[in-house]
């Protein structure tokens, strides 16, 4: 097995040979012989235990063999401690979930704050079938299916390409000693059951299974490239950009087929991955939406529109008199002026003697009214944007110029009738939306 595993090194993960790296130890016999591989090819690495405090003593007797191990050949190791029944009580989730959010990131945070530039895990090929498995057995398309990734940007499982009856022959072999975690026993867990009761029976099937799951998963990996390359082609032609977020014709949505392999490439991206969702909000209402954990998908008439969520955005600024330009949250600019010249959208010349200190920068909010420019009566905003086939995006980004509470200007759109310089104007105040 080290011959195989320095040839894999030299052919995939050259970059190893001459780089600090961290290995994932938790003192099992998969871990602890990358260890043993790893310090044999004389590389540079420290260790990164996690101690869950799940199993107790046992638990703290992992942490100490893991030093112990480190200590043994010389290497740095690094070990963090959780409260991880306490994370389950707040956030909820299965053990097994919580263990590997906690442990993804402090790995994040220890890569972060050490010279270390990879980390390795000890996930191997018998890992790859049960992950298979479980991924069917949930329902999946060919992301589910095409394995476990050798790399993930700075995270690299090197012991992909070995069986577990490989890692165990090399362990015996040299006399590597590991520790038994109780909890893989436990047949509650579905991973473990897979790995008791499933797995043994399908590689019974075929003297070579595991090798030919490889090979599948490779087929897939080449396949799902493929299919990556279609979707980033139809994506590009799809999903326009418009103001702060992305717009999608559902009239071209339909003409896709088959229509829901289509939403789920195309939206997955965004977080939303349930194409029955997404298939009704193609034929719902203006206004309704989905939300993802990243994003927002709004049916806006004829189209769906997709914008990052955004939290905590202040509502509203006041401006005083002597404020002669703003950059948050829109730019702004003020000057005096002698005369008018060309109004536009973006440019207003209103009467500085009507205006009422200080002027007001907020979200429009329902029921807003102005009077249009041109206009005598009054507008509710609701039914200006609705006229001006404004999108519920825009509407819940635009920005009123308020004096007290009277509307100036509807930034960027058209300024009220009230605030219009006269004959009798005595100071022309020119307003700039900088774009």
């Amino acid at each position: 097995m080290r011959d195989q595993f320095t040839e894999h090194l030299n052919e995939h993960f050259s970059f190893l040979l001459n780089t600090p790296f961290l290995i994932a130890c938790s003192g099992g016999v998969d871990s602890v012989v990358l260890v043993d591989l790893c310090a044999k090819l004389g590389l540079d690495f420290a260790l990164a235990h996690c101690n869950f405090k799940l199993r107790k003593e046992e638990s703290d007797g992992d942490e100490s063999f893991v030093r112990e191990l480190a200590n043994s050949y010389g290497k740095t190791i690094f070990v963090k401690q959780f409260d991880t029944e306490d994370y389950i009580s707040s956030h909820r989730g299965s053990v097994q979930m919580a263990a590997r959010t906690l442990r993804y990131e402090w790995f994040t945070e220890l890569l972060g704050s050490k010279n270390y530039d990879y980390l390795l895990t000890a996930h191997h090929l018998d890992d790859a079938l049960e992950t298979f498995l479980i991924n069917l057995s949930r329902g999946t398309g060919i992301d589910g299916l095409k394995g476990i990734p050798a790399q993930n940007e700075r995270i690299i499982r090197p012991l992909l390409p070995f069986s577990q009856e490989v890692i165990m022959a090399y362990a015996n072999e040299h006399g590597v000693a590991w520790r038994e975690d109780s909890s893989n026993k436990e047949s509650k867990y579905l991973r473990n059951a897979i790995r008791m009761d499933i797995a043994p029976n399908l590689k019974s099937l075929h003297p070579n299974f595991l090798q030919n799951l490889q090979t599948t998963q490779q087929n897939l990996q080449q396949s799902q490239k493929l299919v990556q390359k279609y979707i980033d082609g139809l994506k590009t032609d799809l999903i326009k950009p418009k103001n702060d977020f992305l717009y999608v014709e559902i009239e071209e949505l339909l003409m896709l087929d088959p229509l829901e392999s289509h939403l789920y490439e195309i939206f997955k991206p965004y977080g939303f991955t349930d194409t029955n969702n997404i298939k009704e909000l193609l034929t719902s209402g203006s206004g309704k939406e989905l939300h993802s954990k990243t994003h927002r998908l709004l049916k806006d008439r004829n189209a769906l529109l997709i914008k990052e969520r955004e939290l905590g955005m202040p509502m509203s600024y006041e401006i005083s008199k002597q404020i002669l330009e703003i950059d948050e949250p829109v730019a702004i600019r003020f000057e005096l002026t002698s005369k008018i010249g060309n109004s536009n959208n973006n440019t207003i010349y209103v009467d500085k003697e009507k205006l009422n200190y200080p002027l007001l920068l907020r979200n429009w909010e329902k029921g807003d009214y102005f009077y249009p420019l041109g206009m005598t009566g009054k507008k509710k905003l609701s039914k200006y944007f609705k006229d001006e086939k404004v999108d519920q995006f825009s509407k819940e980004n635009q920005w009123l110029l308020c004096s007290k509470d009277a509307v100036v200007w509807v930034v960027g759109r058209r300024m009220d009738n009230r605030f219009k310089v006269t004959e009798s104007t005595k100071e022309i105040l020119k307003i700039t939306l900088l774009t």
